[in-house]
């Protein structure tokens, strides 16, 4: 197997487009240069939408925020569930997965982190968004003031957007910041102990997972870079999430796993190589531990949605 080739998929949005909605209602939905900014309307994008989406991950971060209804959606490990005036938020980079039976209506966003930061010689905005990073609490939900002005802020930004594209990325710019500041003021973290010593250490931790799951699977590893003991790190890591490394460690595996079996045609073998075990047998045990499954099963229940 050629390891470039079997390499996950990370779309952009030309891409992501391309793969699941119909090309002939890109024109009314999206403009020129959606790679950098695009807002739609939830409920027509989900209107053309072919199919479930399979686990996937994106060069560009996504927000949705709803205006009626429920959504569900899987980030990371967890499934997450919103109502009217709440949002939620996928970072780059981060596996995702929802399905298409969900019945709202709002707003969908998606930015790239060169248009905020600083497209076209614009400083941009320098605040780290917690919610923007892999370890963050994506599930956003704001008292109704709050609420209230993020639905203008992407009012908005939908008006200006559905008209005139980034003809004034400027004010989409200005907007966008607003939108986040404002998405801040409500966002509240994982764990409620604030940026104390053992939270700082576990979000490392994780920041470390997501990037090496595929080539370093011990705790021993990530205590090591981190300068801790694997006992301690053990400790911390529970003490803050509820959930020990190993099982941090594992999640991350799979989540990069079910993104292959969704996304090529590789054997079961060839992708518990590709996630970094040898043992083809061990990883279908581990697959099903954790999703009830195997991954043969797993891909077979892709294909028939």
């Amino acid at each position: 197997m050629d390891s470039k080739d079997s390499r996950i998929k990370v779309y952009d949005p030309q891409r992501w487009t391309r793969e699941f909605l119909p090309q002939e209602r890109l024109q009314s939905l999206l403009r020129q240069d959606f790679t950098h900014f695009f807002i739609v309307r939830v409920e027509e994008m989900y209107r053309h939408l072919r199919r479930a989406v399979p686990a996937s991950r994106s060069l560009t971060h996504s927000g949705l925020y709803l205006t009626e209804g429920e959504a569900a959606m899987k980030i990371g490990a967890e499934v997450y569930r919103i109502q009217a005036g709440q949002m939620l938020f996928v970072p780059a980079g981060q596996v995702f997965s929802f399905g298409k039976n969900d019945v709202n209506c709002g707003f969908l966003f998606n930015f790239h982190d060169d248009f905020f930061y600083g497209m076209n010689g614009r400083s941009g905005f320098q605040k780290p968004f917690e919610f923007l990073k892999v370890w963050g609490n994506p599930r956003i939900v704001p008292d109704a003031e709050t609420s209230g002005f993020v639905r203008n802020l992407l009012e908005r930004l939908w008006t200006e957007y559905s008209r005139q594209g980034l003809q004034n990325p400027d004010l989409i710019h200005a907007y966008l910041t607003a939108l986040l500041i404002e998405v801040s003021r409500a966002y509240h973290p994982v764990s409620p102990s604030g940026r104390t010593t053992a939270v700082m250490l576990t979000n490392r931790f994780r920041e470390l997972v997501f990037t090496q799951a595929r080539t370093r699977h011990l705790v021993s590893d990530y205590a090591a870079q981190l300068g801790v003991t694997p006992n301690h790190l053990n400790k911390t890591v529970r003490s803050v999430t509820g959930k020990s490394p190993t099982r941090w460690i594992d999640e991350a595996i799979l989540a990069e796993a079910k993104v292959l079996l969704s996304q090529s045609d590789f054997s079961v073998g060839a992708i518990a190589s590709e996630v970094g075990l040898s043992d083809s047998s061990y990883f279908t045990r581990l697959f099903r531990k954790y999703e009830g499954l195997t991954p043969t099963a797993f891909r077979k229940r892709i294909e028939m949605s």
